[in-house]
């Protein structure tokens, strides 16, 4: 299961959708997608706005800049992670804190 784990300032997400075979797996690909596009999209409007970490393990937001576009992106890329969470309950969480 993919666990994202929000908290004030920082987001982590971790673990395997274990949907399907990988390479074949919709969940994990989606997850992907939904968070590197938030990634690469607020980093293209200011590269000070945020700091990751992939440690292959785990995957580490931190939110440094607390401007309108950067948080608007963020809560999208939430709002669309707990979409899928819903279709896919078995294979994905979103927790805040």
């Amino acid at each position: 299961m993919i666990k994202v784990m929000v908290s004030k300032n920082i987001i982590k997400v971790s673990g395997h959708a274990n949907y399907d075979n990988k390479g074949n797996d919709i969940v994990c690909a989606s997850v992907s997608s939904i968070i590197d596009t938030t990634i690469n999209g607020i980093l293209n409007i200011d590269s000070k706005a945020l700091d990751y970490i992939d440690n292959r393990k785990e995957l580490t937001i931190k939110i440094l800049s607390n401007d309108t576009i950067t948080l608007k992106l963020i809560d999208n890329m939430l709002i669309l992670l707990k979409e899928l969470a819903k279709q896919y309950p078995k294979n994905i969480s979103v927790k805040e804190n």
